[in-house]
């Protein structure tokens, strides 16, 4: 009966060890989902402010630009420059 009550008592103390060690996982796990969702974040506010140049830039080409009128607009903005 006494050994009963001693593997008893030592799962219970395994298993107090297990929740304490599962605790601070999920808190380092918290820690890390939170520092990748403002990576995250910050890697979106990136990518659309890039979007906004490539779009500001695709406005700023003709509409039927061929190779012609790619060199056209380069050596208008190269007078442009001078």
């Amino acid at each position: 009966m006494i050994s009963e009550f001693n593997d008893l008592s030592d799962k219970i103390d395994r298993l107090a060890e297990l929740t304490q060690s599962l605790r601070r996982e999920n808190a380092s796990l918290r820690q890390s989902n939170a520092l990748l969702a403002a990576e995250n974040l910050a890697f979106m506010e990136r990518l659309s402010e890039a979007q906004l140049r490539v779009e500001a830039l695709l406005a700023t080409i003709p509409a039927e630009a061929g190779p012609d009128a790619a060199d056209e607009v380069a050596l208008t903005n190269d007078e442009a420059d001078q």
